[in-house]
């Protein structure tokens, strides 16, 4: 059983009692029965939109019975989908948020105000179309977006927030006609998928632009804004940079909250930590400008409480989330080199005795790139999250001592975090990182600790 599902059954603790089995049942009927794509890599990969049509035909389209914001990119778009969420929501909006993967418990990739999709939904929605599952056979993504589309329209929501899931062309997502489009940027992953240069998976990325639709683009590249251009172009879609329009800059830290400038003069609170948020803001304030000329109603007090609220407001977790003090323990989903450029300078800038890094990866991602940014003078603890792609662990050390990177290998996250946890002292620091998985399970177990019932707060 992978890691989701000893998740997945352990979110069922605190569920109404009618539901506990037949949830997890349900769950459990997702995984076996339709491909998984982070779990089990290229096998469940299905591009190209014709069974994402059937699904959305067959439950009556609808995705057209309410205002979507479409978000892409190989980097931050999960931030920048929460902080838009959560400033609509300050505003007044009933919010739908669509993100995948997830950390501890599935349905955090289908919330409402914050709160996630019900325990009995997911039970009633696959009952009810599992003869549709069987004619069409969609992927595990393809089905899930179907309820949260389905979701969105019977909680009535007045604005959807669609992360995509990979690339963006061919994405299932890609169905949907958004206000707004928004590309956070582009750097190297999913290579197989989306192509081995800059400029390919830009194209890819690009193919959420549509006629007419103004699009946001987070950050550029000599190799990437031609193909945007090029793309807006042929759309006819305005396009905004948001490097062109506004600027943000790192104050201090102040209380748990990052406070930022912007180069309007206006001072924000954000509860993400972490300097590589400076750009997921400065997006996301674009996006939001842009929303206004769209006719959104979004007040100033809006976007102070929304991104000052974030992770309270949308339930985010996982970006530089600080899990206790002395020592001070951070995870950070960061997968990539280029989430990890940023996640490595932030560690510079730390104050310990002795920096511990728990870290395990996927066998599909450049794993060379992300070790050559990892720093030597720190003490490794190896590790490999309960699924398929996961990289073995004694595997990653190996690769690890060739970049001088060193430690022990552990054939779990949660025997790695003990570990970690065992030998450091309070003015030490650890990080957790290297994939959603490894840090999704990192969460389980540290939380376990406190509550067997943390899932379903």
């Amino acid at each position: 059983m992978n890691e989701t599902q000893n998740t997945e059954n352990k979110s069922n603790l605190n569920s109404p009692s009618g539901a506990k089995g037949s949830y997890s049942q349900t769950i459990q009927y997702l995984y076996d029965r339709l491909p998984v794509f982070h779990h089990i890599g290229s096998a469940a990969y299905k591009p190209g939109l014709d069974n994402t049509i059937g699904l959305m035909n067959a439950l009556d389209n609808p995705q057209r019975q309410y205002r979507t914001i479409h978000i892409a990119g190989t980097n931050g778009k999960g931030s920048v989908s929460h902080l838009l969420a959560a400033v609509l929501q300050q505003s007044g909006y009933k919010t739908g948020l669509y993100t995948s993967p997830h950390l501890v418990d599935f349905r955090e990739r289908i919330r409402v105000n914050g709160e996630m999709i019900t325990q009995q939904y997911v039970v009633d929605f696959v009952e009810q179309h599992k003869t549709l599952f069987d004619t069409i056979e969609p992927s595990f993504f393809e089905a899930t977006m179907a309820m949260a589309f389905d979701y969105f329209n019977d909680c009535r929501v007045d604005v959807a927030i669609i992360e995509v899931g990979l690339g963006g062309r061919l994405d299932s997502t890609n169905i949907i006609l958004p206000e707004l489009s928004v590309i956070t940027n582009i750097s190297f992953d999913h290579m197989g998928f989306l192509g081995d240069t800059l400029e390919k998976i830009a194209y890819e990325k690009a193919g959420i632009i549509k006629r007419n639709i103004p699009v946001v683009i987070g950050e550029t590249l000599p190799e990437t804004r031609p193909v945007f251009e090029a793309k807006a172009q042929q759309e006819n879609a305005p396009v905004c940079y948001a490097e062109e329009f506004i600027r943000v800059k790192f104050k201090q830290y102040e209380q748990g909250y990052m406070l930022v400038e912007t180069s309007d003069k206006m001072t924000y609170p954000i509860g993400l930590c972490g300097t590589y948020q400076l750009k997921n803001a400065a997006t996301a304030l674009t996006a939001l400008d842009r929303l206004k000329q769209l006719g959104f109603n979004i007040p100033k007090n809006a976007v102070t409480e929304g991104f000052k609220r974030v992770t309270e407001i949308t339930g985010l977790q996982g970006r530089w989330q600080i899990l206790q003090q002395n020592p001070t323990v951070v995870a950070d989903t960061g997968h990539n080199a280029g989430g990890f450029q940023y996640i490595a300078e932030q560690l510079k800038s730390q104050l310990y005795k002795t920096l511990r890094i728990v870290i395990g990866m996927v066998n599909d991602k450049d794993i060379s790139a992300v070790l050559t940014l990892l720093p030597v003078d720190a003490v490794y603890y190896f590790t490999q999250a309960a699924i398929i792609r996961a990289l073995p662990a004694e595997e990653l050390m190996h690769q690890g001592e060739r970049y001088g990177l060193h430690g022990l290998p552990y054939s779990s996250v949660e025997q790695a975090v003990e570990a970690a946890l065992k030998e450091a002292e309070p003015d030490d620091f650890v990080f957790i990182g290297g994939s959603n998985f490894v840090v999704g399970e990192a969460l389980a177990s540290l939380t376990n600790r406190e509550s067997p019932e943390q899932h379903i707060k």
